[in-house]
C-alpha cells in the first residue's frame, strides 16, 4: 500500500507518493534484494523508516527511464 505524503518547499507543494521495497519489487519484477541492493549501491534513492525503507515512486520512474536501453 503506497503511502502519500504532501510537501511544501519554496511555495511550491508536491505530493511524494512513497512505496515499500515489495511494491518496487512487484513493478520492477525483480526480487526484494535486488531492490534492497540497488538502494544500498545508491542506484535507488530511499528513506529509511525505522527499520524499513520507503521508495518514492519518482525514483523508481526515473531509475526505470535510466536504465532502459533500447536494443533495436
Amino acid at each position: 500500500m503506497a503511502a502519500c505524503l504532501e510537501l511544501e518547499r519554496h511555495g511550491v507543494r508536491a505530493a511524494v507518493t512513497f512505496l515499500t521495497v515489495a511494491e518496487v519489487a512487484s513493478m520492477m519484477r525483480v526480487s526484494k534484494m535486488t531492490v534492497y541492493r540497488l538502494v544500498h549501491a545508491g542506484e535507488l534513492s530511499a528513506v529509511r523508516v525505522g527499520r524499513s525503507f520507503r521508495v518514492p515512486e519518482r525514483a523508481v520512474q526515473d531509475y526505470l527511464r535510466d536504465a532502459y536501453t533500447d536494443i533495436a
